[in-house]
Parts: structure tokens; sequence; C-alpha cells
């Protein structure tokens, strides 16, 4: 299976195959070993062996990965998911950022935003309670709220608009 992985902004392409990965076209051998009880792996790469802890991100394919103590968020989809993921960047890129819509049902607990705020990417706008869990949702993209949707106490439906977000002034 190939998959094309983003590391801090760098596109790697790892092809696995059984007990071996090439890794931008130079082939390994690999082996991934839990260790019982934990939620560490030990990961062999030819001779060397790396401790890894992964965790799943927000969004199919994000994962953040503790190596051997070091940080590092990746990204990591198949030739398919990654193609459509990046055509879809490229047609919202210029249409500005995208709105703010309920994952899921719930009630809506919080809301950190007004209009005429501007966010950074990765900012909490909205909290919704959902199966008993308060869930923060939060923009892709820096922007300006044009409108907000939805108050404090609401329940909403999955797909529901909750924020508008507009461009940055430039």
């Amino acid at each position: 299976m190939k998959y094309l992985v983003d590391v801090n902004g760098e596109r790697i392409t790892v092809e696995l195959e059984g007990a071996h990965a090439t890794v931008d076209g130079t082939r390994h051998e690999v082996l991934l070993s839990p260790v019982p009880g934990t939620p560490v792996r030990l990961v062999r790469i030819g001779e060397q062996v790396h401790r890894v802890v992964a965790r799943r991100g927000q969004g199919r394919g994000h994962w953040q990965l503790d190596v051997d103590g070091t940080r590092v968020d990746a990204e990591a989809l198949d030739e398919r998911m990654r193609a459509i993921k990046d055509l879809t960047a490229a047609a919202t890129a210029s249409s500005g950022p995208a709105p703010l819509v309920a994952p899921m049902p719930g009630l809506v607990v919080r809301i950190a935003v007004a209009v005429g705020d501007m966010v950074t990417a990765g900012q909490g706008l909205v909290m919704i309670e959902a199966m008993k869990m308060e869930n923060e949702l939060r923009t892709a993209a820096p922007g300006v709220v044009i409108a907000v949707r939805v108050t404090a106490g609401q329940a909403v439906d999955k797909g529901a608009l909750l924020v508008e977000l507009g461009p940055l002034p430039e």
C-alpha cells in the first residue's frame, strides 16, 4: 500500500509491503512491535530501533507521534485520499475559510466568538455537548466571523451551520 505522508511540511512517499517499507525510493526492513500494557510501539527500521507513541489527531489520517521523545505531527493518506484532499484544498484555498458546521448532533454549550472577531487557525469557536462529552469545534483557517447562526442552549443536527467565516481584511 502506498501512502503520502506530510511531516512538518515535508511530503514523504511510503510504500508498505509485508516486512519492508520503501521510503522515498529507499527500501528498508521494518518491524512494529507493541509493548504490552502500554501505548508504546517499538519500530525497527533496519538496525535502528525507535520508541513511538501514536495518538490520532483531528481529521482523517492525522497523527500526533512521540518518536524517541520528540513530538511530530503527521498526516498519512493513501494516494487516492491525498489526491482528493489536495484537489479540495486547491478549490477552497481561494474561496476563504470554510464555515464551521456541526460534525455531530448535539447541544451548543458555549459560543466563544462574535460577529467581526478575527480568528486564527485552530482557534476554538463553539463548544458542543454530544453523548455527555463536550467537544470544542475549531476553525481550520484564519478569518473573520461574518455570522453566528446558533445560540447557547440550542440543539443542532449533524451538518448544521454554526459560524460563517470570511477572509481576513488585507
